[in-house]
């Protein structure tokens, strides 16, 4: 397996993104929320792009004030307020946009429902720094596994019609390195459930590939490579975290339902 000029600027640009990202999480308080905010504003404005017409900042304006309250409800402890100001940005946003009323309500929960998620995940005060950290690292391994599986191994194409490297090989290989990644990230506290942690990042691991193919079938319906070209080597700021804006919500979800048993 060859490393071009691509994957060699996609590495460099995550030698300096990673640190960063991964410095503020340790952090965690208003500064990740702040980042967080960042990426919401960046995501939406790719994602408000997208059909080709110009994206105002008085228009962005509609989306993100009521994101960047609810972010700082979130902060304060406020949970069913922010979500409800996140119903309220989308409704905004609706509004705001005409003709693409439905795609701009869209685009608020897409990437407004994983960002306060990950938020809400943070600010818990027994395990926040360590859930997080879990989820970034599956969501990670599961990208690094699916390019070295895919490569090597290649095989069967997984949809084609959507994303045709994409392979069986990569999703088992995504799945695989999650479930290692996983339960090791978890040894890190002995209370919890390592083994069980390692099997629900496998399961995180089809999330996030499936939030893949679902930004590559948006690129493909308006005709476009990349999302944005924020990132060096990496594209726009929708086409990095795609994976982790479906495994988010799902990992909330687990919490809410399942904290006894995988995070005690």
């Amino acid at each position: 397996m060859t490393i071009d000029n691509s994957l060699k600027l996609r590495i460099l640009s995550a030698a300096v993104m990673l640190p960063v990202a991964i410095g503020i999480t340790w952090y965690g308080g208003p500064v990740f929320a702040l980042l967080v905010l960042f990426a919401v504003v960046m995501m939406l404005r790719e994602w408000l792009m997208l059909p080709g017409d110009a994206v105002t900042p008085a228009l962005m304006g509609f989306c993100i004030v009521p994101l960047a309250v609810a972010l700082s409800s979130l902060s304060n402890g406020k949970v069913d307020w922010a979500f409800m100001l996140l119903g309220v940005a989308a409704i905004l946003a609706a509004g705001a946009f005409g003709k693409h009323r439905v795609w701009a309500f869209t685009g608020v929960i897409y990437a407004g429902l994983p960002s306060l998620t990950l938020v809400w995940l943070r600010n818990d005060p027994e395990h926040g720094r360590l859930i997080v950290f879990w989820l970034l690292v599956v969501v990670w391994s599961t990208d690094i596994g699916a390019y070295v599986a895919g490569r090597l191994i290649g095989g069967p194409k997984l949809i084609p019609s959507i994303s045709p490297n994409k392979t069986w090989a990569g999703l088992l290989g995504g799945m695989l390195c999650a479930a290692i990644a996983g339960g090791l990230i978890a040894r890190f506290d002995p209370r919890l459930p390592a083994d069980l942690l390692a099997a629900f990042g496998a399961v995180v691991a089809v999330v996030a590939q499936a939030g893949d193919f679902t930004e590559s079938a948006i690129k493909r319906h308006y005709n476009v490579k990349d999302s944005g070209t924020l990132i060096p080597g990496h594209g726009g700021v929708l086409d990095r975290l795609d994976g982790l804006l479906f495994a988010a919500p799902v990992v909330g979800v687990a919490l809410l339902l399942w904290q006894d048993k995988l995070w005690p």
